[in-house]
């Protein structure tokens, strides 16, 4: 079946993903003369950079989420359709979501990056943070962790449980880090008769010789010290070469624990295979300058899921303000080619990269400026909370951030989807040690800018 998305002679854009880039592409084109049909699978927006905070207790999924339909509510060129796209068919313009055809004139694909486990299965074990879904299932493996400990009597488990491994030393991985250790060692510190939270022991694996790399030396040197006084034991230069349900090896060295945190890569949506088009080794689909696949012009590709490469020859990053910009792009040049115009090629205006380590820490670089401690830190929450959609989700972020700052408390430590203490383990199993490959050096690496 196919479902038409005008009655008129209006061309038909379709843009697939409502993240960042899709957002800005579809938001771009409010009041002009294209009927704009946005598909997700999912019936919200999320705001990834402060998906951690869920992760840790700090926020509810509610609070960094929007319906995707009452975001267009006004928009009234603009309609949305829930669905999961398994492919495109360049040959008809359509694409097909869940045995559908949606017919377009224009085509949007902005469909993100997934986590990448550099060919191993580490997935069940290692789980990563792209979703909500995500969020709350490390979030009740962590408090599970302590709710497990208090009751364990064997010394060898309690330990085991009380151990949590982050791989990855990119934004993700050091505000995950610094977070769990704040949880542990701040909100959760009384809580407990058995065990005092503070002996739990955050470690956080790196395979590149330093911290958050696209960040000056100075301030990677900043981050590592401030995670050093939180507690956080920092490994750098450390590749994980295998990991299950109750440990990590690093090289020859087996770390006990039964909660692991994935933050080491991503890999891109599969947008390549669906168009045929050439790809990098992150699966990127390599566009033209305009952001247009190479023979389709109508097509284009923004987000985590482009390769563009910048001023200085390097793919540009996968980072929100990477993907926001791009959508407006596409959007002005879908509205110059309407009118007979023409737009120079995309160019990308970096405003800088913040990343926070924990209450009143953080790291920003803007320009040649670059700031640590309790300035990013403000810095970093008034950009976060200024770019979160909605007033709603900008005042219940800002309020729980106050009352986390003044009592050291986080309101949203709830575990759910099961009953009971039951950690979710997962068999045993014997694999020999491969060589090192995990961490963030490569190209596959995920950064978060803002």
């Amino acid at each position: 079946m196919t479902i038409p998305t005008a009655t008129s002679r209006r061309r038909r854009v379709v843009v697939i993903g409502a993240g960042f880039g899709g957002l800005s592409a579809a938001k771009g084109l409010a009041g002009s003369a294209f009927d704009v049909t946005v598909v997700d699978r999912h019936n919200y927006h999320l705001f990834q950079p402060l998906l951690y905070q869920v992760a840790t207790a700090g926020l509810s999924p509610a609070d960094i989420a929007s319906p995707i339909r009452a975001i267009f509510r006004r928009q009234e060129n603009a309609k949305v359709v829930l669905a999961k796209v398994s492919g495109v068919d360049t040959v008809r313009s359509e694409v097909i979501a869940e045995g559908r055809r949606i017919a377009y004139d224009d085509l949007v694909i902005a469909t993100g990056a997934e986590h990448a486990y550099f060919g191993h299965d580490w997935a069940s074990y290692a789980p990563g943070l792209k979703t909500i879904d995500d969020a709350t299932y490390l979030r009740r493996r962590i408090l599970l962790a302590f709710e497990r400990a208090e009751a364990e009597t064997d010394p060898a488990e309690r330990r085991r449980l009380l151990n949590f491994v982050v791989v990855g030393g990119g934004p993700t991985g050091v505000e995950m880090a610094g977070a769990i250790a704040e949880l542990a060692k701040r909100a959760l510190a009384s809580d407990f008769r058995s065990i005092d939270p503070r002996c739990a022991q955050i470690i956080l694996v790196e395979a590149a010789p330093r911290l958050l790399l696209p960040f000056d030396p100075s301030l990677s040197e900043s981050a590592r010290l401030s995670l050093v006084e939180l507690g956080v034991e920092v490994r750098l230069g450390a590749g994980v070469t295998d990991c299950d349900c109750s440990s990590v090896s690093i090289g020859d060295e087996r770390i006990e624990t039964r909660t692991i945190m994935w933050a080491a890569g991503v890999k891109a949506s599969p947008a390549a295979e669906w168009l045929g088009g050439e790809s990098d080794r992150a699966g990127r689909v390599k566009v033209e300058p305009d952001l247009s696949v190479p023979g389709h012009s109508n097509i284009f590709v923004i987000g985590d899921v482009a390769h563009v490469v910048g001023p200085d020859g390097k793919p540009l990053p996968g980072v929100a303000p990477v993907a926001k910009q791009q959508g407006r792009y596409v959007a002005d040049l879908l509205r110059a080619r309407a009118q007979g115009h023409s737009m120079p090629p995309f160019g990308y205006r970096d405003f800088g990269s913040l990343a926070t380590i924990g209450r009143k820490r953080a790291v920003a670089q803007l320009g040649s400026m670059k700031l640590s401690g309790f300035v990013a830190w403000l810095l970093w929450s008034v950009a976060h909370v200024y770019f979160l959609i909605g007033f709603r989700n900008r005042l219940a972020v800002a309020m729980n951030w106050l009352w986390n700052y003044l009592t050291f408390q986080r309101g949203t430590r709830l575990i759910t989807g099961i009953a009971g203490s039951r950690m979710e383990d997962l068999p045993q199993r014997t694999v020999a040690p491969v060589p090192a490959v995990a961490g963030t050096a490569s190209e596959l690496s995920r950064e978060r800018r803002v």
